[in-house]
């Protein structure tokens, strides 16, 4: 004989197995979460010299070596930078300008979960034109309706 809350209580029963094992899965993917190392807000010393040595290069924006001479006088470090005490700096907020479009697609990519050492490769300056060659204007691609 069956009572009328029993259709209800294997439906609770049921729910509650759904639930534990649901609750099995997040502690697993908790400790696993808990196992992955982040890296800190702070620039290693590594990371300060990559800057730099960046900064210094011919490939660097202007904005970019203006900061650098910046740090070179004291005025800031690459530390106030990166944590954003310096947010509130002319300059810092020109070199943020400048290379705006290019950080977003990096941090875009970063939080998608590309690797940061192949973002930061993928996000390398394309080699240049020969100087010689004069013909900038002419299209790179023809297609059909380029007539």
């Amino acid at each position: 004989m069956t009572f009328p809350y029993d259709s209800a209580r294997q439906q609770l029963q049921t729910w509650q197995q759904d639930l534990d094992a649901r609750g099995a899965r997040l502690e697993k993917v908790a400790l696993e979460a808990s196992r992955v190392q982040t890296r800190g807000g702070e620039l290693s010393p590594a990371d300060v010299a990559e800057i730099e040595k960046f900064a210094r290069s011919k490939d660097a924006p202007n904005a970019l070596k203006d900061l650098q001479r910046k740090v070179d006088a004291g005025a800031l470090s690459w530390q106030d930078i990166a944590s954003g005490r310096a947010v509130g700096d002319p300059d810092v907020q020109r070199a943020m300008q400048t290379s705006m479009p290019s950080l977003k697609r990096a941090y875009t990519a970063i939080k998608e979960g590309q690797d940061p050492d192949e973002v930061v490769a993928a996000g390398q300056q394309r080699p240049r034109r020969a100087r010689g060659d004069y013909d900038d204007d002419a299209p790179s691609d023809f297609t059909e309706d380029a007539f």
